[in-house]
């Protein structure tokens, strides 16, 4: 029903709207994806200052009526990452956690481990410069899979469920694939097998390296599942 409600949000990406407006596309705790409207918030004097803006992690209440957008009524900041905006790798990976979060997790059913996910992300992209790197985007990735229920099937052949020679990727199976069952699969070594594995298995602050070739073969597994079982592209992490 139409009326106000509280929630803790990400700022995934803004527009402007009108002379003074900007539109809101937010990740929420408890509500899943909401867009919203700011009205006068690029006005010198807006009671928002510059608290809405892109990687702003905030308290926020909002009034929902009958259209498609809540209204911006009160903003808290949380955090507002104001390191990794003064670094342009931090800056490049943030923008594009936040990207996939927007194009993965479209649904306003609340999802709090990617929530929490994205959270740890732009605190750690803010606190440690060393965290900008492409494995560390790449973990990101394949947790944030897990969490949407994408995850691909890394213990045993997706398709026989074969546990020895897993030397291959398929998505269209659904992950890691025997020699029997290796049609419309690529190549995936044990070096990038094991990157996934670790960082699935591992927390975000301590997600795993790889040598380059092992990382282009683990961004090309998450690619293709993401293209294949939830029908979005992203830009491969370079």
């Amino acid at each position: 029903m139409p009326g106000q409600f509280k929630t803790e949000a990400v700022v995934l990406r803004t527009f402007r709207y009108g002379e003074a407006d900007r539109i809101l596309h937010l990740y929420t705790a408890e509500r899943g994806r909401v867009n919203a409207i700011a009205k006068g918030v690029r006005r010198v004097k807006s009671r928002f200052g510059g608290r809405l803006e892109p990687l702003f992690r905030i308290n926020l209440v909002l009034h929902e009526g009958r259209g498609e957008l809540c209204t911006v009524t009160q903003a808290e900041t949380v955090a507002a990452h104001p390191a990794l905006r003064e670094r342009r790798g931090s800056l490049d990976r943030a923008s594009q956690a936040c990207d996939a979060v927007l194009r993965l997790l479209d649904s306003e059913e609340p999802n709090r481990p990617a929530y929490n996910l994205l959270c740890r992300e732009l605190h750690l992209l803010d606190t440690d410069a060393e965290a900008a790197t492409r494995a560390h985007a790449l973990a990101f990735r394949i947790k944030l899979l897990l969490a949407a229920g994408f995850a691909p099937e890394l213990a045993s052949c997706a398709a026989c469920g074969d546990h020895e020679h897993l030397g291959a990727f398929s998505a269209s199976a659904g992950g890691v694939v025997c020699p029997g069952c290796e049609a419309n699969s690529f190549t995936l070594g044990e070096e990038a097998h094991s990157f996934l594995v670790d960082a699935l298995g591992h927390p975000l602050a301590n997600a795993p390296d790889a040598s380059d070739p092992a990382l282009r073969q683990a961004d090309r597994a998450i690619a293709e599942t993401l293209e294949h079982h939830a029908h979005v592209r992203l830009r491969r992490v370079a």
